[in-house]
């Protein structure tokens, strides 16, 4: 892209993916509540989460309210913007 933007949809993939991860091992750890390793997955993964919804909300607009920064009253725009499950490329 000329802007350096990534592509939409490459981070929405990303999101998902880790998203999927993260709820996966959430009814993991609602049964073995004791795995240390279960655990680390969880913070790793709920880690880059948090990280992708940034760098989403960044150049696209916030998904969630722990990504709006009221600061930047522009970006409220994000109305105007394709929504994530309607077709937009890169």
């Amino acid at each position: 892209m000329s802007d350096n933007r990534p592509c939409r949809k490459d981070l929405m993939n990303k999101i998902n993916a880790v998203s999927f991860a993260v709820d996966d091992v959430k009814l993991f750890l609602d049964t073995h509540p004791c795995d240390e390793e279960a655990l680390e997955y969880f913070n790793e993964f709920q880690q880059l989460r948090r990280s992708a919804l940034k760098e989403y909300a960044r150049y696209y607009g916030p998904l969630t309210i722990d990504t709006v920064d009221a600061d930047e009253c522009d970006r409220w725009n994000w109305i105007n913007e394709p929504w994530p499950w309607q077709e937009g490329g890169c």
